[in-house]
């Protein structure tokens, strides 16, 4: 008996324990105590009675609360990505009316959307959602520009470092250095001088100083390919002035080699007062014609404010003459003020020495000062604007005297 109840054990143990850990159940479920009871009294050709069959109700619970968890579990996984999808499909729905929707949008986000109180929220948080992702396709469209136009650049450098390894380019421009530089050279000795006057450099703030160098540099280049090119005297030149350090930056090694004199005295020092006339827009004396035996100045001075009155000051405090250039004999002036930028006026000076022809030379100015030349004399030219003016004033006098009768019948009279 205890041999075959032994084997009955091994039988249920090998048999039903895997199938239950197989289908989630965990081993303490089943007790090892649990026994299966069988009638006393075996005999050989007689079958088990009811009484002692095996009593596996509990067995049954087991099963069932086992499978009931698993069915807990997977059913949890789908009713999550059901209620994904429908957030999605709202989100399309959404997009296809007109709605500040992103086009891409990750899970987390996607729960965040789900969580959100209320319709509002929701909306709003969409739109965060949505300016964000617009902001960043608009950073990275900004990068892919800005990345193309660094390409082309250096494929454009590239061309003219091409171009400059030519051996005729070289050539070229190394031949028409040396030209340039000869003409310096022999203005130095037999050219007309002209004046620059660095002593504005405190009427002038730091930007200021910047701009004026600036308008030297391109004087000078211009200066050093004309024809005829001028002697040019920086005088009242400081050294480490604010002058000096911009030249430096722009010019750096080639400042010491420049054909051009440099001085810290004044030209009142250097050239005798009678030969000099100071260029200024605010002088009352009208230049008529360009004086190749006169030695010219002009004030080295960028000023946005336009101080009237600072060259002109100065050039009556040192005694000399002054001259203005004939805007308005010329010219048809519009708006702005008669003040030239350094570079122009070194070019309509050239162009003076050159052709003696004001025409040519006035074309430097920036046309959108002017309106025209003048083709007929000032005075014609002002006699009839007076007389437009005139007209104009007595058409609106009648105008009002006419509209004030209707308003006020009574009280206005005619004569």
């Amino acid at each position: 008996m205890e041999s075959a109840n032994m084997l009955l054990r091994r039988i249920v143990r090998s048999s039903v324990l895997p199938f239950a850990a197989q289908h989630g159940m965990k081993k303490y479920l089943f007790p090892l105590s649990r026994t299966l009871s069988l009638s006393l009294c075996l005999k050989q050709d007689k079958l088990c009675e009811p009484s002692e069959k095996l009593d596996l109700d509990e067995w049954k619970k087991v099963m069932k609360s086992g499978l009931q968890e698993e069915v807990s579990e997977t059913a949890s996984e789908p009713e999550e990505l059901s209620s994904l999808a429908a957030a999605r499909e709202t989100l399309e729905m959404w997009r296809l009316a007109g709605r500040a929707v992103p086009e891409n949008i990750s899970e987390e986000q996607l729960k965040a959307f789900m969580e959100c109180p209320s319709k509002s929220a929701k909306k709003k948080y969409l739109k965060y959602l949505h300016l964000k992702e617009v902001h960043k396709k608009n950073d990275k469209r900004k990068m892919d520009e800005k990345r193309e136009r660094r390409l082309e650049a250096q494929d454009q450098a590239s061309k003219t470092d091409e171009t400059k390894k030519s051996p005729f380019v070289c050539l070229w421009s190394s031949t028409m250095d040396k030209a340039y530089n000869w003409r310096a050279a022999q203005s130095m000795i037999f050219g007309q001088p002209l004046v620059f006057d660095m002593s504005y450099e405190k009427e002038m703030s730091a930007r200021e100083v910047t701009n004026t160098v600036r308008q030297l540099v391109l004087s000078e280049s211009c200066n050093r390919r004309s024809v005829d090119p001028f002697h040019i005297h920086f005088c009242n030149f400081k050294d480490d002035s604010l002058y000096h350090r911009e030249f430096i930056k722009n010019y750096r090694e080639a400042w010491d080699k420049l054909l051009i004199t440099v001085t810290d005295q004044c030209y009142t020092e250097i050239f005798p007062k009678d030969k000099l006339i100071y260029l200024t827009a605010d002088s009352p004396k009208v230049m008529k014609t360009f004086d190749h035996n006169k030695i010219y100045i002009i004030g080295s001075m960028v000023d946005k404010s336009i101080k009237t009155g600072v060259s002109l000051a100065r050039a009556k405090r040192l005694g000399l003459e002054t001259a203005a250039l004939p805007l308005e004999k010329y010219l048809l002036w519009s708006t702005g003020a008669k003040n030239l930028t350094l570079d122009q006026m070194m070019h309509i000076l050239l162009t003076l020495k050159d052709t003696a022809d004001w025409k040519k030379a006035l074309e430097f100015v920036p046309k959108r000062k002017y309106c025209g030349f003048v083709n007929k004399p000032v005075k014609e030219l002002k006699k009839t604007l007076d007389l437009i003016n005139t007209l104009k004033l007595g058409k609106r006098q009648e105008e009002a005297e006419n509209q004030f009768a209707k308003n006020y019948p009574k009280k206005y009279k005619r004569n």
